[in-house]
């Protein structure tokens, strides 16, 4: 059995890394945006942790939904703004954010706002798999599921993206 991990960590001791995906995959307005892994760090199994960083302007993912996993963030530095479904509501530092399970009406994305100043936001999330999402600006679905660590101790996802109008039907090519 491993080296038990310590169960705290102070938040100066994390280290952000670049959100980074192909520039295809990536539109140029979530670049810059950092992610600091918790959970991994601390041992946690059943909820997923880390602490966002995004520069002026940006924001760190699409508005997506969860039909499995539940989130919760904690402005702690800067503001920004939440955009749920259709509304929009101003965040600073100290407030708590509730994006439950749901369809499209709970899509969920935080946007800096500054002109000038980082936000920073812990994110808390279930570790429910499979996940499946949906990103109703670009009319995308997405499902993952977890299969545990390699022997780096790298993630290993399995995700599947589409669009739902290039679904396939459960007959093709049968």
């Amino acid at each position: 059995m491993g080296e038990r991990l310590s169960p705290v960590i102070n938040l100066d001791a994390l280290q952000p890394e670049l959100i980074t995906a192909p520039p295809d995959e990536s539109p140029k307005k979530y670049r810059g945006a950092m992610v600091a892994p918790i959970s991994p760090r601390v041992g946690a199994q059943k909820l997923g942790y880390n602490v966002t960083i995004v520069p002026p302007g940006k924001a760190a993912f699409p508005a997506h939904n969860h039909y499995g996993n539940e989130e919760m963030f904690l402005v702690l530095e800067g503001e920004g703004e939440l955009r749920v479904g259709a509304e929009r509501y101003p965040l600073r530092v100290g407030d708590v954010i509730a994006c439950p399970v749901g369809g499209p009406e709970t899509a969920h994305q935080i946007r800096n706002t500054s002109a000038s100043a980082t936000l920073r936001y812990l994110a808390v999330s279930t570790m429910i798999f499979p996940d499946l999402y949906q990103y109703p600006d670009s009319g995308k679905t997405g499902a993952s599921h977890f299969l545990g660590f390699d022997e780096s101790g790298e993630r290993r996802i399995v995700r599947l993206r589409n669009r739902e109008a290039d679904n396939l039907g459960y007959w093709d090519g049968e």
